[in-house]
């Protein structure tokens, strides 16, 4: 017979790999409930995406960065102190 306070310690032959099975079965169902919302997030993106293009006819407008802006821009420039040297 087995005493009730190894049945909750765990310590009855097999319960450590019933354990084991549990906590890999959870960690499993967690992950594809953060795979499913991240599938989710990214399928709302792409209709808003898509909403955004259908209703101004094109891509959406993105801020030039000062690399974009040097190389969209031909005008030239003195060199400065710092670039030589």
């Amino acid at each position: 017979m087995v005493s009730k306070t190894a049945v909750a310690t765990g310590t009855v032959q097999g319960m450590g790999a019933k354990k084991r099975q549990t906590m890999g079965k959870l960690i499993r169902e967690r992950e594809r409930a953060e795979k499913r919302a991240r599938k989710a997030e990214k399928k709302e993106a792409k209709k808003a995406m898509a909403a955004m293009q259908s209703e101004g006819g094109g891509q959406p407008e993105v801020a030039d960065t000062d690399a974009d802006a040097a190389v969209d821009d031909p005008t030239p420039r003195a060199p400065t102190e710092s670039s030589l040297g």
